[in-house]
């Protein structure tokens, strides 16, 4: 907070009537001053570092980057006390409420808005910890959910793949390889632990150190001991090995 106490809000929400009344609405309110206002997550991460706001009264569900993402992207140590505006379910709320300052579940009244912004104000004073929280409440609903796009961060840059652009994803070491159309991005994580969080309906892990977007096989072709050799229809070939060969079977045999 500023040396006069005053609360610092960026409002971040990618429908400008909703963007417009929340400006309204925090104009009444005493020692609260909105320093900027943001249609995406992307652009909130960047005015997050250049403003540095105690508040972030966050929209969840954005196209492209969405609220998880900008979270994720900030970082715990920048990461301003948030309030979350969501249309969420329920179980996501209770998540919500014990790990950021508030939630405004649209829609929502003054009242309710003056309450959230007395807990943020309360929350900016720890804003480090709650920024540790946020991140792992990221984590945990993210776990429960597959997912839609890949935050990548590489030289100082955020890159976000879709995980419908994919063509297929290898294991370099301690990184994985995103292979989608001509470019290859490159990411420390484990090839089991990304599993996890694709959808299990595209994906199919065909080796120990591949997995491939169904949507991208053009054929299969018969190896060794039941295996195949997976080809894509941009002309790449990938082994699957005997153990993980069972989905490609079924594909088989289901047609």
């Amino acid at each position: 907070m500023t040396s006069a106490g005053v609360l610092t809000v960026l409002i971040v929400d990618d429908e400008p009537l909703a963007r417009r009344r929340l400006r309204k609405l925090l104009g009444d309110e005493p020692g609260v001053e909105v320093v900027g206002e943001c249609g995406d997550g992307a652009s909130a991460v960047e005015a997050v570092r250049r403003l540095k706001p105690d508040v972030l009264l966050l929209d969840v569900q954005m196209p492209g980057m969405d609220g998880f993402d900008a979270i994720d992207a900030i970082g715990p140590e920048r990461c301003p006390a948030v309030i979350f505006v969501t249309a969420f379910d329920k179980y996501a709320l209770k998540a919500f409420d014990v790990h950021a300052a508030d939630y405004l579940l649209k829609p929502f009244d003054r009242a309710r808005l003056r309450r959230a912004i007395g807990r943020a104000r309360a929350a900016a004073v720890h804003a480090t910890d709650v920024g540790r929280r946020l991140l792992a409440l990221v984590t945990e609903v993210r776990d429960r959910r597959p997912l839609e796009r890949i935050v990548v961060k590489a030289a100082g840059r955020v890159h976000f793949v879709r995980a419908g652009e994919i063509d297929w994803i290898e294991a370099a070491g301690h990184y994985v390889l995103l292979h989608a159309g001509a470019e290859v991005h490159e990411m420390r994580d484990t090839l089991a632990r990304l599993e996890a969080r694709l959808d299990a309906g595209r994906f199919v892990r065909v080796h120990r150190s591949a997995i491939v977007n169904v949507d991208r096989i053009k054929e299969l072709l018969p190896s060794f001991h039941g295996e195949f050799v997976v080809v894509l229809r941009d002309g790449t070939r990938v082994a699957s090995s005997r153990g993980y060969s069972d989905r490609l079977r079924e594909m088989v045999e289901t047609g």
